[in-house]
């Protein structure tokens, strides 16, 4: 289950990191339209963070060597997902940072998430030439 859980982060964070870096505008409209809903938005991001996060830690209990990268973004999508859910006017501040000028800092958010899924990737690779 774990190789499975990998090969969907890598195919998932290299999808959102190229879309990211491509239509950073197009992020920056949706962050933008999210929080027009106010604390409504910020539970539609809390519950996108859920899913991604919760399959990590369900199903890769990985706690060292490189996987342990893909186990740590599981745990960052999950705090997020609690600040959204428990912590709302902290994630609506978060929000309100985000401007159609400034879309380019989800062009770094892109860049990192293809790092995560170019480490998840040697990885796999690692572990199926010592199979």
């Amino acid at each position: 289950m774990t190789r499975a859980l990998e090969i969907f982060a890598v195919i998932h964070l290299t999808l959102m990191g190229l879309s990211h870096v491509v239509h950073h505008r197009a992020w920056a409209e949706f962050f933008i339209n999210l929080r027009r809903l106010g604390y409504g938005g910020v539970f539609v991001h809390g519950f996108l963070s859920l899913g991604f996060g919760a399959m990590i830690l369900a199903f890769h209990r990985v706690w060292s060597g490189m996987p342990l990268v893909l186990t740590i973004v599981g745990i960052l999508y999950l705090m997020k997902t609690l600040q959204c859910f428990l912590l709302p006017e902290v994630s609506v501040r978060s929000l309100d940072r985000v401007t159609m000028e400034r879309s380019r800092v989800f062009i770094g958010a892109g860049i990192a998430f293809l790092l995560i899924a170019t480490a998840t990737t040697i990885a796999l690779v690692r572990e199926t030439s010592t199979l």
